[in-house]
């Protein structure tokens, strides 16, 4: 079976057209191209703003044209993230999906259902010869997965709805009325090399396949972070043995738990077969503490290579590693005002070498707290500046705060639990949208985020529920019925 198979065909033939598009984050020119064509063809007015975001419109239904303008929001770009073993090429190559069940899912990378089932979802409502709707603004946003460019630089005038369905959640049943704010630190270590010691062996040390997740949305699973799991063997090994340091290398995207990392390590020969046996020992410990959140198939291998040429120096090398070992990284805060909500989290996404000088540690901090995000930002950056890096952030998105009294959130909780016999929960996320800058330009606004039921975003292992989609459209569309 193919998605093109799937019920309601609308929404799955739009998302079918959108996995063919490449679409990373900071690379939407063929994403744009292909929205303002789209449009063209089914005679939908369009526009497009400076920074690449797009709006496409559609008048009322007949006799519903006084109804209120609503805005129909989700974001172009999706994460890119594959496994070690696929040669897709995110710049060029379509998503190839594959359905097993009630579930859609990708060949070995992201399937891009974040957020391009919301993007499917505003599209269909657009072609839906059978929907009764007020006057729609579909606002398909750039660059939402770093940096929330598109929400930041949207451009006055652009839409001119006071109602907005963010249609970017990852849980059907859930309504989402607020979210956290979020920063990335950027820390810059200068390195200073030395030649590699004579008489050491050298070996490869590898974690790989951990599950890693959305930064929001799994923080709280207790999944393992790979830069910190490998951080935490050399630092150890280093205190019974004296090791070098080659070259460490870990994680990805800012907003995504990283599921892999390396290090090339040299000890004195007289201890290779000591720290193999290191290596076992802990590949076993960290199976055992993470066996209920991971499972069983992540690895740590260490196997023996050729001597590199140059090491870090003994003191910059012990600074990195303990440095990065003892990074904040996980939940920092649970909610007070909002049970079982993390309230402030910190991401150790990346440790990158960029050339022979510098290594770039990438962290990201949320928060439903601006200042308890600022608060870990600053914790890090005086971690990191005792080290002698160079810390920059980048602009911080502020927090969506809930309106419990919302008009709109009392005709969505109206109509979900007519079409479903059953009450949505009604909550704020750990995971950032765009709601809040959003509201910041456009006080007054009346939001509220839904969507269908996606599993391990931000992952290789991404996939949405069929039957759950069917469930967001039909609420999507008695929505629009009754705001009409």
């Amino acid at each position: 079976m193919k998605i093109t198979d799937l019920k309601p065909a609308l929404i799955w033939q739009c998302f079918d057209e959108i996995t063919k598009v490449p679409r990373p984050t900071h690379h939407l020119d063929k994403m744009k191209e292909f929205l303002v064509d789209w449009a063209t063809r089914h005679g939908i007015a369009v526009k497009t703003d400076a920074v690449g975001n797009v709006v496409m419109t559609k008048p009322a239904t007949p006799g519903h044209e006084n109804a209120p303008t609503v805005v129909l929001q989700g974001h172009q770009d999706m994460v890119a993230e594959k496994r070690n073993d696929s040669n897709h090429n995110f710049l060029t190559d379509p998503i190839e999906t594959i359905v097993e069940g009630d579930w859609v899912r990708a060949n070995g990378t992201t399937l891009g259902a974040d957020n391009g089932m919301g993007c499917a979802a505003a599209m269909a409502c657009l072609i839906d010869p059978d929907l009764v709707h007020g006057p729609l603004e579909c606002l398909f946003t750039v660059d939402e997965e770093q940096g929330l460019i598109g929400a930041n630089g949207l451009e006055p005038g652009m839409i001119t709805g006071k109602i907005l369905l963010n249609l970017d959640s990852e849980e059907h049943g859930q309504l989402v009325i607020g979210c956290a704010g979020s920063i990335a630190t950027i820390c810059k270590y200068p390195l200073s090399l030395t030649d590699a010691p004579a008489g050491q062996k050298f070996f490869k040390v590898h974690i790989n396949h951990l599950k890693g997740g959305h930064s929001g949305m799994e923080i709280h699973l207790g999944r393992g972070n790979a830069n910190q799991q490998l951080a935490r063997f050399i630092w150890e090994a280093s205190q019974r043995y004296d090791l070098s340091l080659s070259d460490f290398c870990g994680g990805g995207l800012p907003n995504a738990i990283p599921r892999e990392a390396w290090a090339i390590i040299g000890v004195p020969a007289t201890d290779a077969d000591l720290i193999q046996r290191d290596a076992r020992k802990f590949s076993d410990m960290i199976h055992a503490e993470f066996l209920l959140a991971e499972g069983a198939d992540f690895t740590f291998t260490i196997e023996e290579i050729d001597a590199p040429k140059t090491v870090l120096a003994e003191e910059c090398a012990a600074a990195l590693v303990a440095t990065l070992f003892g990074t904040p990284n996980g939940v920092q805060a649970m909610s007070l005002a909002v049970p079982g909500l993390v309230e402030t989290s910190s991401n150790l996404a990346s440790v990158k070498r960029d050339g022979d000088d510098t290594m770039i540690i990438t962290t990201h901090q949320r928060s439903s707290v601006d200042s308890r995000r600022d608060e870990i930002s600053h914790r890090i950056e005086a971690l990191y500046s005792n080290i002698g890096c160079e810390v920059e952030t980048n602009d911080p998105s502020v927090g969506w705060a809930p309106n419990p009294d919302s008009p709109l959130l009392k005709t969505v909780e109206k109509a979900y639990e007519d079409l479903f016999g059953a009450k949505p929960r009604v909550e704020a996320l750990h995971a950032g949208l765009e709601c809040g800058i959003f509201l910041d330009k456009m006080p007054g606004m009346d939001m509220i985020s839904f969507g269908p039921t996606l599993k391990d975003i931000h992952s290789p292992g991404e996939k949405a529920n069929i039957p759950s989609v069917a469930k967001f459209f039909e609420l999507l569309t008695e929505i629009l019925r009754r705001l009409a």
